[in-house]
């Protein structure tokens, strides 16, 4: 059942609230998510057909990619907006991107988005969005006819120990109930037929999906551990905070167990792809 409105608008105030709240934490860490990160970018971008001059819109852009990997590629003659909910985040990805022509942010959802774009791009949002349906319907909206949509979405959580990990070490470690079924949140559409059915619903065609090995690592399990401290939604770093050196010590053992022989901490995770057509 799609959630009503009212439900819709918590969704939204709560992910704002979280995304404004842990957006210093995820720039801090933004150059080591990037490493392996930006292949995704790169990746939607061929997906989509992204060439210079075109129109691209990147939903949930967060700190600013793909979109400024986008227009990397459209050049002086095209143009990239990047929409996000959060003003945070909106707000450091326009410092990113100063000095550079063709490429805006602006803070909004899926309802937000200008039409007229050629190809629109989308990196680990729509599962967040509470009813990916209908944002899937939106971002279509935006598109041309036969313009395209490119968008990532997270695997199973126990392919994705980059995001999965430290939030389930941290959450058995203060012994919280998991959140309940069927709501908002990075693995939502993490089944590749609820991620193809959610988007030949909302009326795209051709849809198509695959699956990608993404190479995350960290430095040390120390670094593993702020990092997933630093990326805490309030509620939880909150609670963490409380017992620090507890929480501290189980994040670092979750790391020491997957060490490379080059003591990097290996976070290799899963993606899905999802290409359709308007």
């Amino acid at each position: 059942m799609a959630p009503t409105t009212d439900e819709l608008d918590r969704i939204r105030a709560e992910q704002t609230a979280v995304w404004n709240a842990v957006s210093e934490g995820w720039s801090r860490w933004s150059a080591d998510f990037e490493r392996a990160a930006s292949a995704v970018s790169e990746l939607l971008i061929r997906m989509g057909g992204v060439r210079p001059g075109h129109s691209v819109l990147d939903f949930g852009t967060g700190l600013g990619d793909p979109a400024l990997t986008a227009a990397d590629v459209t050049g002086p003659t095209g143009r990239v907006v990047g929409v996000d909910l959060s003003p945070a985040m909106i707000e450091l990805a326009r410092t990113r991107a100063a000095g550079r022509d063709g490429v805006e942010f602006v803070v909004g959802d899926a309802d937000a988005a200008p039409g007229g774009q050629d190809v629109v791009l989308s990196r680990w949002a729509l599962p967040l969005t509470g009813d990916p349906e209908a944002t899937a319907r939106a971002l279509r909206a935006a598109l041309v006819p036969g313009g395209v949509l490119a968008a990532a979405v997270w695997g199973r959580p126990p392919s994705v120990p980059m995001i999965a990990l430290g939030f389930a070490t941290v959450a058995d470690h203060l012994a919280l109930d998991p959140p309940p079924p069927g709501g908002p949140g990075p693995f939502a559409l993490a089944d590749p037929a609820v991620l193809r059915d959610t988007v030949a619903a909302a009326g795209f065609r051709d849809v198509e999906v695959t699956e990608h090995v993404v190479g995350f690592t960290l430095d040390s399990p120390d670094a593993f551990a702020r990092f997933t401290l630093d990326v805490l939604p309030p509620r939880l770093r909150r609670l963490a905070d409380s017992v620090p050196k507890g929480v501290r010590r189980a994040l670092e053992e979750a790391a020491e167990r997957r060490l490379t022989p080059a003591g990097e901490v290996d976070l290799t995770s899963v993606c899905r792809c999802v290409r359709a057509v308007a």
